[in-house]
């Protein structure tokens, strides 16, 4: 049976990578046109839109053999991101910081590249943004009119691949300024790409600059999340509109519309990690997704809303006890004042001889214990009696001491946060719920009435498909 049209938005990006071989096949496309898909996703066309929209980026280039991309990363500097191009879930993407580990980095993006996609599909390289506040922005488009249906804020920093880190809607840190800000680069990349169905937008914030780091014209891993969290069913308006009906024949282009999109109550996302399965593998996060589901914490407040995520993903925060405390040296200085609040919501600290100094010389506390490696005294004969533990990574490899104590929580079921942003949203949540507790509601309770958008009826839909089938043949 001849389809009368295809959508290639739903699938993650292997639809998108052959939706202009479907296309030369005599597949009718609906929705973004494949032309406009392989500008988004090819850096040296989209660079070009970006050079007129006039919107920033991080220092980036692109190669095609070893030699160029060696040639790229001295010229942008170290750290960088370097990536293939074409690829889901971040496969073979890696953030380099020594010329050592570059060489090995570059030849699997290569290879991955060449496998996802053409033999000479370019690797990326991007400057790493350090600090930086990673953004995701869900909108749907119609090639004219744009609504952006949510704007989640990481809480893990920028590095860590958006199906892995924590993120939150609304925003709880960012200005109403940046957040307007990118609303519009939204709206703008949308209308410069013929957007028509959902596009997912990244951006990074670093000293209160907004870089943009990608553009995906199709549904994000975010979508449902974000479709729950607002009561706005985002991948129903955008099958809607790719059948050909606008944005504003769906009535979805109003004030009450758009202020779902900022809703009043905190959605934390939470990922779900298979680490408790793989003893002995380290568990730090990064570009490369690992996640294998993901959790939602709800509440009125983002303290509770964190605490919540937590435990849908089975890190049961106690309230009470001992914690332990090994942090890089770069993290120790900003580590202190997050210590001595934990210390004051009463847990007991214990720590390795490096960290526990540096507490000790502010008036904290600490009980210091050996490292792995010396034996005797380790944090690995208290893990089961910690309420968790917080381990920033300075190695990383699971024959680390570093990795053998992330590893010993994974498979003990200790929680374990790995960043400082981690680890003040957890000190934020325990505040709250030391302070008020917290309380199960039905999503019903803190939604509003659902019915402020006006969906089409069965014969609408069908007219639609066939007038966007028959503008796809044409072209």
């Amino acid at each position: 049976m001849k389809p009368q049209g295809v959508i290639v938005q739903f699938g993650g990006q292997t639809p998108l990578n052959i939706s202009l071989d479907l296309e030369k096949a005599g597949v009718p496309i609906i929705g973004t046109s494949p032309t406009d898909i392989d500008r988004a996703g090819d850096r040296e066309l989209f660079k070009g839109i970006l050079d007129e929209i006039g919107l920033k980026q991080p220092v980036n280039g692109i190669a095609r053999t070893y030699d160029e991309a060696i040639r790229e990363a001295a010229r942008i500097g170290l750290p960088l991101v370097v990536r293939p191009s074409f690829v889901l879930g971040g496969r073979a993407m890696e953030i380099v910081y020594s010329q050592a580990e570059l060489g090995g980095f570059v030849r699997a993006a290569i290879e991955a590249s060449r496998h996802a996609h053409k033999a000479d599909a370019p690797i990326l390289l991007d400057k790493y943004l350090e600090n930086a506040v990673e953004v995701d922005v869900d909108a749907v488009a119609d090639a004219t009119d744009v609504m952006v249906g949510g704007i989640l804020e990481h809480i893990e920093e920028a590095g860590v691949h958006s199906g892995d880190a924590s993120c939150v809607i609304p925003s709880y840190s960012l200005s109403d300024r940046l957040l307007a800000q990118m609303r519009d680069m939204t709206a703008a990349l949308a209308r410069h790409l013929n957007v028509r169905g959902l596009m997912n937008v990244q951006f990074a914030i670093r000293h209160e600059e907004v870089y943009l780091i990608e553009v995906n014209p199709r549904a994000s891993r975010t979508v449902p999340f974000v479709s729950k969290a607002t009561g706005l069913p985002l991948a129903k308006i955008a099958a809607l509109v790719q059948a050909g009906r606008t944005l504003r024949e769906l009535g979805v282009l109003t004030k009450e519309v758009a202020a779902r999109s900022i809703p009043e109550h905190f959605c934390v996302k939470e990922s779900v990690l298979p680490f408790n399965k793989f003893p002995g593998v380290d568990t730090v996060l990064g570009p490369e997704m690992k996640s294998t589901g993901e959790v939602m914490g709800i509440a009125p407040t983002f303290g509770e809303a964190f605490f919540k995520s937590q435990l849908g993903a089975g890190q049961a925060l106690k309230l009470a006890g001992k914690v332990f405390i090994s942090v890089r040296d770069n993290d120790k200085r900003l580590m202190i004042p997050l210590a001595q609040q934990i210390a004051d919501l009463g847990y007991q600290i214990c720590s390795t001889r490096g960290t526990g100094q540096v507490l000790q010389r502010n008036g904290i506390k600490v009980e210091i214990l050996s490292k792995v490696q010396d034996g005797g005294n380790t944090v690995l004969n208290h893990l089961r009696h910690l309420a968790f533990v917080i381990n920033t990574p300075n190695a990383k490899g699971g024959r680390s001491d570093e990795g053998k104590i992330r590893s010993a929580c994974a498979v003990s079921n200790t929680p374990y946060f790995t960043t400082l942003n981690s680890v003040g949203a957890l000190v934020s949540s325990l505040r709250q719920v030391k302070r008020a507790g917290y309380q199960v509601r039905s999503l019903q309770e803190l939604l509003p009435e659902r019915g402020v958008w006006r969906p089409l009826d069965a014969s609408a839909v069908a007219d639609a498909l066939a007038n966007a089938a028959a503008d796809a043949a044409k072209a």
